[in-house]
């Protein structure tokens, strides 16, 4: 993440969003919220790293969008993640 904030930071014209996701756990409330706090987390770090506020949009998905399915904690951990998605910018 550190590459990503250093491109950012030297592109002020660079825009990214910050998705948020969680696994399947717990309710559709509680997962929007940490889902949330987890694109947080991120904006904070690209921030102390430069990055400025304008640049970024966050959302948080919850439990919504997973990138595997199943029951067991290797799917739970792959679904618990931020994820940067950049939006339409040149060079």
């Amino acid at each position: 993440i550190t590459i990503q904030a250093n491109y950012l930071a030297a592109h002020p014209q660079a825009k990214v969003r910050i998705e948020g996701n969680t696994d399947n756990r717990g309710s559709r409330e509680y997962n929007i919220g940490l889902g949330w706090r987890r694109a947080q987390a991120i904006q904070r770090f690209l921030e102390q790293h430069g990055v400025m506020a304008n640049q970024m949009d966050l959302v948080s998905y919850g439990k919504e969008h997973p990138v595997a399915s199943g029951d067991s904690e290797s799917s739970w951990q792959l679904n618990r993640r931020a994820e940067l998605v950049y939006e339409g910018q040149n060079g």
